[in-house]
């Protein structure tokens, strides 16, 4: 079989179907930005609509947030068309995402639950995203195989 014929990383990942952990890994980063969406504009309406000596705040915090929902959001659209520079906003996005799910499992109140929920994806997507399947779907090359692929 010549060289030709052999299916390598670059070729692997543009054929055939997006393997499920990637689909999968893509949803949870969507859900989470979609999730942050919805928050952001919450506080963005709550601050326009509550008290004038908060109003800066709350404002400042939900148009943070909704920029913030960019990077989940984006990385779930590389990850949807394969891109493999999306693999790194993703798993900035979960690491992120666990000292917030943190602090909503010490608070103690109604946050328990969603932080419960939190941890679990973001545990879940970091499993994904790191898995070998998907990174030969996205076409990243592992410590050593860079050299492989220079010398064929």
């Amino acid at each position: 079989m010549s060289s030709e014929q052999t299916p390598t990383p670059e070729t692997t990942d543009a054929a055939g179907p997006r393997p499920p952990r990637l689909t999968s890994a893509a949803a949870l980063c969507g859900l989470e930005g979609l999730a942050l969406l919805a928050g952001g504009a919450w506080m963005l309406v709550l601050g326009l609509t509550g008290d004038a000596g908060d109003r800066q705040q709350a404002v400042t915090g939900g148009v943070t947030v909704l920029v913030l929902a960019l990077l989940p959001l984006l990385a779930a659209r590389g990850l949807l068309l394969r891109r493999g520079w999306s693999r790194g906003p993703a798993v900035i996005t979960q690491i992120m995402a666990l000292p917030v799910a943190y602090s909503l499992l010490q608070s103690g109140s109604v946050a328990v639950p969603a932080g419960i929920a939190l941890a679990l994806v973001a545990v879940v997507s970091l499993v994904l995203l790191v898995h070998p399947a998907t990174t030969l779907a996205l076409g990243i090359k592992g410590p050593g195989r860079a050299r492989e692929t220079e010398q064929r």
